[in-house]
C-alpha cells in the first residue's frame, strides 16, 4: 500500500494506482474528457492537470501513478489555468455550444466558461445517419479517443480508427465508408462514451431534437 496526501488529505492506495484514483479515494473532484473507467488510462486531454510536489509542472492525474509520500494539489491555480484553457480551445471549434446534458458541458461549467473568448474556424457539420441505430455528428468530435478505444477495448470490433491531425482530426467508420458499411455491431458503446454526443443512439438523439412548430 502507499500513502500520500491529496489537498491535505492523507490517503491510502494500492500499488499501481493512479493520481486520479487517490483524489477519487478521498472524494477530491478531477475533471476528466478523455477518461473512461472501463478504458486504459490515455492521457491525451490535459483536463485532469494537478501539481505534485517536486514536479516540474502540472501531470496528468489519471496517468501518473502514485509513490509514497507524494504530495498532490487538485486546485493548483496554473494547473487549473492550463485545463481550463485546454477546454476552452475544445469549445471554440465547435460550431454551437454542447447540450447541457454532456460531459463536456458538465467540464465547462466546472471550470465557470462561458462562450470561448476566440473566435475562428469552426468543424463544418457533417452527419452521418444511413445506420439504423446509431448517428454521428462529425462537427462535435473533440478527437478523445473515447469511442475507439470502447469499440476495441470494450467489444473489441475495432470498427472506428482515429483520423486527421490537428484540427481536421476526427472519427472514421471503417474505412471513412460510414457506420452501415463498416464491422459496427451496433452495440452503443461509442454512444455510451461519447462526451459530446458527437455519436448517439437515434432513438436518443430523435428525442432530444426539437419538435417541429405548426
Amino acid at each position: 500500500m502507499i500513502t500520500l496526501t491529496v489537498d491535505g488529505i492523507e490517503t491510502t492506495v494500492g500499488v499501481g494506482a493512479t493520481v486520479l484514483e487517490a483524489a477519487r479515494s478521498v472524494q477530491r473532484h478531477v475533471p476528466t474528457l478523455c477518461f473512461d473507467d472501463r478504458q486504459a488510462p490515455f492521457g491525451a486531454c490535459r483536463v485532469c492537470l494537478v501539481a505534485v510536489e517536486g514536479a516540474p509542472g502540472p501531470v496528468a492525474a489519471c496517468t501518473t501513478p502514485v509513490r509514497d509520500g507524494m504530495v498532490v494539489d487538485t486546485q493548483d491555480e496554473r494547473a487549473r489555468r492550463i485545463a481550463a484553457n485546454v477546454v476552452e480551445l475544445v469549445l471554440s471549434e465547435l460550431p454551437h455550444a454542447p447540450a447541457e446534458h454532456t460531459e463536456l458541458a458538465t467540464v465547462a461549467r466546472h471550470f465557470r466558461l462561458g462562450a470561448p473568448r476566440w473566435t475562428g474556424a469552426v468543424h463544418p457539420t457533417r452527419h452521418e445517419d444511413d445506420h439504423p441505430y446509431l448517428a454521428f455528428r462529425h462537427e462535435l468530435c473533440i478527437s478523445c479517443g473515447r469511442c475507439v478505444r470502447a469499440c476495441d477495448e470494450v467489444q473489441g470490433t475495432f470498427a472506428l480508427t482515429a483520423a486527421g491531425r490537428g484540427f481536421q482530426a476526427n472519427v472514421a467508420a471503417g474505412l471513412d465508408e460510414g457506420f452501415r458499411l463498416s464491422a459496427c455491431v451496433a452495440c452503443g458503446a461509442c454512444a455510451d462514451t461519447c462526451p459530446t454526443d458527437a455519436i448517439d443512439e437515434v432513438v436518443l438523439l430523435s428525442m432530444l431534437e426539437p419538435e417541429p412548430e405548426n
